[in-house]
């Protein structure tokens, strides 16, 4: 190569097996938003600016559990970038997860998280500014401009027997933290009169945080982990544990966590999760309201399974406007009495 056609820029390099190599081609066209500059019928390789990355694409065994690998990312520069990116991903048939004003590694971002066809998890955000607390591992930090009173909050640890009752009144508490507990052995009755209880005992808007692990598939028999493992018993998956919380009327599902592989076990992924839902407004449960959703999609889907299309007006319960009111895209609607 003649010496006047080599860049100056220096680019970070990144090498990564893959199942299956025009599935992995065709996801990285979209994300990366350029073409390989070198295509053959097991590799491919991209080169971009910006951000400043040669990725090289190896048809090879999918990714193994136990693997170093946390996730991947990008830092972009602004709202606009971010937003182009993920409306790209999504036209493109590659779901995302966004999250508004996340505190994570001690920074204030907005972000979304996408998974490649071979499960490497990528982070896309944006930065907003430095923070003196990590962020996750630090849930009572509030911001000065969210200054409120201390929430009324109540846990359940794993270790503890899982409460036929909560000793609490109707719409009493802020928050409640399930830690551990759908890793526990308890059977779907014991299971739905727990959530229901919670739901219960939440005020209307109020949340709940379930953490635990979780696993990509059902778990083969039954756990049998060292150390302080050993009280898991069960390894539920993240869509069970979605539907769980759908099921008992939680709204606004987030995946504020959901960490590289924790432990090892034979052909599977288990994952640290953080599962956030929210008790739905009470507000005209029999009343019926109009939704417009103004974009930037072509069409999203909710929780609830509902879709709406850009441009057009749907019929929807007022617990469900309710619920897009309190999510973090309430601004991408227009709600009409």
């Amino acid at each position: 190569m003649p010496p006047e056609t080599i860049t100056a820029t220096a680019k970070f390099q990144l090498a990564l097996d893959v199942g299956d190599l025009p599935r992995a081609s065709r996801f990285y066209r979209l994300l990366l938003n350029s073409e390989p500059v070198m295509a053959t019928p097991t590799s491919a390789r991209f080169e971009t600016e910006t951000p400043p990355l040669v990725l090289t694409l190896t048809q090879g065994a999918p990714r193994k559990p136990g693997s170093t690998l946390n996730h991947l990312g990008f830092r972009l520069p602004e709202q606009a970038a971010l937003v182009d990116l993920q409306r790209r991903l999504e036209e493109g048939g590659i779901a995302t997860q966004r999250q508004e004003g996340v505190e994570c590694c001690y920074a204030l971002q907005t972000k979304f998280w996408v998974t490649d066809p071979d499960k490497h998890l990528w982070e896309l955000y944006i930065f907003h500014e430095d923070l003196d607390h990590s962020g996750f591992d630090d849930p009572a930090h509030v911001h000065p401009w969210k200054a409120k009173a201390e929430p009324k909050v109540w846990k359940h640890p794993l270790t503890d027997p899982i409460p036929a009752r909560l000793d609490f009144a109707d719409g009493s508490l802020d928050e409640v933290h399930l830690e551990g507990t759908f890793n526990a052995r308890m059977d779907d009755a014991v299971k739905t009169k727990l959530l229901g209880e919670v739901f219960r005992v939440l005020r209307p808007g109020g949340t709940l945080a379930v953490h635990g692990m979780c696993g990509d598939r059902p778990f083969p028999g039954s756990p049998a982990f060292p150390g302080i493992a050993a009280f898991v018993k069960h390894v539920p998956t993240h869509s069970e544990m979605a539907d769980d919380l759908h099921r008992a009327g939680f709204v606004n599902l987030t995946l504020e966590k959901f960490d590289g592989i924790c432990l090892s076990a034979p052909g599977m992924e288990l994952r640290e999760i953080r599962l956030l839902g929210t008790r739905p407004e009470a507000i005209g449960l029999d009343s019926i309201h109009q939704v417009l959703y103004r974009g930037p999609f072509d069409e999203v889907t909710a929780d609830d399974g509902v879709c709406y299309r850009r441009g057009e007006r749907v019929a929807v319960s007022a617990a469900a406007c309710a619920s897009l009111r309190q999510s973090s895209v309430a601004d991408q609607f227009v709600i009409f009495s």
